[in-house]
């Protein structure tokens, strides 16, 4: 088995941005490889048996706000459980966070990863906007060039490829890490991630 992490995720999950931060710490403390892995959900879903939230029941809709805040305050992070762009197109994001794994690594990608998630989910900004991930780019100190790079048709087939390999995996929900063939769906699951990186 590798012993490379992969991480699964959208950018534009609440739960991987709650997460994000203490996986990026684990995987410092394990010393661990990672694949940083954006995939689309919106192939995933139909598959697995998930729905996209505006399909879900209001009860669900309901309760998934209540945890937000719930998980905001535990963590001390910050979150705004109904920001102002959401619900978002995650491709843009996802395509350019692919680009910049491909051409600067994994330390990178999840520097931007991170940077994404929190312009969303902390500082409302629209990840779907060109203009936005210009500026993350730049606050991440990364080349600019990358979202031109982002638009490439192979960018495009390697996130397709992304998407398939968590379909095979049996990935249904963001975010999930997988350790050795396990997989540890949810930012919730962190504490197994930890015992599963032997710390």
């Amino acid at each position: 088995m590798s012993r490379t992490v992969d991480y699964f995720f959208t950018p534009q999950s609440p739960w991987a941005y709650l997460g994000h931060a203490r996986f990026v710490e684990l995987l410092r403390a394990s010393r661990r490889a990672v694949r940083v892995l954006p995939v689309d959900y919106g192939r995933i879903f139909p598959l697995s048996g998930g729905l996209p939230l505006g399909q879900r029941a209001p009860q669900r809709q309901a309760y998934r706000l209540v945890e937000l805040r719930r998980f905001a305050e535990h963590l001390g992070v910050a979150l705004h459980p109904e920001p102002r762009f959401f619900p978002v197109d995650g491709g843009p994001a996802a395509r350019l966070i692919t680009a910049v794994a491909q051409a600067d690594g994994p330390d990178a990608a999840l520097r931007l990863a991170g940077a994404v998630m929190a312009a969303c989910w902390a500082e409302q900004r629209d990840i779907a906007s060109a203009g936005t991930l210009a500026e993350l780019l730049d606050e991440s100190d990364l080349p600019p060039e990358r979202l031109g790079a982002a638009q490439a048709p192979e960018v495009q087939a390697r996130y397709e490829a992304q998407t398939q390999s968590a379909i095979d995996a049996g990935v249904f929900g963001a975010p999930t890490y997988v350790i050795e063939g396990e997989l540890f769906w949810g930012q919730d699951r962190l504490d197994f991630v930890r015992r599963a990186l032997g710390l």
